[in-house]
């Protein structure tokens, strides 16, 4: 997989395309960001967030397999997925920190290293890119979390279960968090690199 210029026109029938099934997946994981939020900060009931983060889990992998299956790859699902991926995240280790589940430090942590990678996209655009491909280490990372934070959830009481659904949580959390960095490195060494073989796109073009 490579990157793509932003000057570049992709193929037209996987590109244009709106109205798919991974899209509609992406777009209802989106809805459900404010609606885990307020499950979380409301009413407080855990077992429904818990069952929204599994559903989103579930069609995380479906729209990516459908998206590949059906030959419905397209520009908005390149967006919309990752932009899931990181809304995501961001309202659980939110929802965790103000509930006490999680340290502020992991809450901030894990932001950060994305407001770190956007600052390296208007270094692309002068190279004539708008993004370059999502790395494996940084998949397994987002699941790793995933996994994480319904477990960390699970591990709120002192029941044997719990004990054991805690210190899962907080392996997966641990290297969730070590990939995630890993992965924003490798991103960064691409830039890195991509400066350095790739001349400066004129305003022009």
């Amino acid at each position: 997989m490579t990157a793509r210029p932003t000057g570049e026109t992709p193929a037209r029938p996987r590109s244009d395309r709106v109205w798919t099934v991974p899209n509609v997946l992406s777009a209802l994981r989106l809805l459900g960001v404010p609606l885990f939020l307020w499950l979380v900060l409301g009413p407080e009931a855990d077992g429904w967030a818990l069952c929204l983060l599994v559903v989103s889990g579930i069609t995380d992998w479906l729209d990516g397999f459908l998206a590949r299956r059906w030959d419905q790859s397209s520009v908005l699902g390149q967006l919309l997925d990752p932009i899931a991926d990181r809304l995501y995240l961001l309202a659980v280790v939110v929802g965790l920190a103000l509930r006490d589940v999680i340290p502020w430090w992991m809450a901030v942590l894990l932001p950060l290293r994305d407001v770190l990678l956007w600052g390296l996209v208007p270094i692309l655009r002068t190279r004539g890119y708008s993004s370059l491909p999502v790395h494996f280490i940084g998949k397994a990372a987002t699941f790793c979390l995933l996994y994480a934070f319904p477990l960390l959830f699970l591990g709120e009481s002192d029941s044997s279960p719990a004990v054991l659904a805690r210190v899962f949580g907080w392996a997966f959390a641990i290297w969730g968090i070590a990939l995630y960095w890993w992965a924003g490195i490798l991103y960064a060494w691409q830039v890195r690199r991509l400066v350095h073989t790739t001349p400066r796109r004129s305003a022009a073009t």
